[in-house]
């Protein structure tokens, strides 16, 4: 499977040619993504992401290649995926996270300057960018708009074990893989802690019956000693 990165800064396109021209490379644009999935030819891949977020829209249009893209897409959130790369997590048909690793989700900023009718429609602006970010984790996890919006206020911070109880996520990786699964609705197949029970009692009982032969044969000895038969 093809392995794609989303590390470092989220960025626009224009940002990123600025990015190349001073030899930055920690960065993530629409445009790698997109040439990435060209690469990967129709072939299932892997997203990798460590990033702290950046640039909303920049997110958006990566996510939205992702969800476009004609084959499987699996997350693995191999560190913090944060604001902008937390949404772009979730565009994988099957989002994985490491026991380490963390979701932060928050509302949109903005450092705009200018006077009260600047900064209230800036406000709007702020909001509807919080809804439309909010949508990306309502398709994934199911939640109430308004539930996930607050919890973007809160800015809050999801565990491995959170993500997935939430919906984040689909699984935490790296888990022991020897846990007993079953694959049947309404299985009666009987769990391993029971059957360590019944071994555990069918020894005990085994042993008990030795002992017990073991005195019978004794007393038939004594018996025939005495001339009792």
């Amino acid at each position: 499977m093809i392995k794609i990165p989303v590390k470092g800064d989220i960025v626009d396109n224009d940002t990123a040619d600025f990015y190349d021209f001073w030899g930055i490379t920690n960065y993530c644009s629409p445009n790698q993504i997109e040439q990435a999935l060209q690469n990967a030819n129709h072939q299932p891949v892997t997203v990798e992401i460590a990033s702290n977020g950046g640039d909303v829209f920049a997110g958006s249009e990566i996510y939205s290649l992702l969800k476009g893209y004609d084959n499987d897409v699996t997350v693995n959130i191999v560190g913090l995926a944060a604001s902008a790369a937390s949404v772009i997590a979730m565009a994988g048909n099957t989002v994985k996270i490491a026991p380490t690793a963390q979701i932060m989700i928050h509302k949109a900023w903005t450092d705009l300057q200018g006077n009260a009718d600047d900064l209230k429609h800036q406000a709007n602006v702020l909001s509807s960018i919080d809804q439309s970010i909010a949508n990306a984790y309502v398709n994934k996890t199911g939640m109430n708009q308004d539930e996930l919006l607050q919890m973007m206020s809160n800015e809050t911070w999801l565990t491995a074990k959170d993500a997935v109880d939430k919906g984040f996520a689909d699984e935490i990786m790296f888990q022991d893989e020897q846990v007993q699964t079953f694959n049947s609705v309404g299985s009666t197949v009987v769990p391993k802690a029971t059957l360590n029970k019944f071994r555990n009692m069918k020894i005990k009982l085994a042993d008990e019956d030795r002992k017990s032969d073991s005195a019978n044969l004794l007393n038939k000895k004594l018996e025939i000693l005495r001339g009792d038969n």
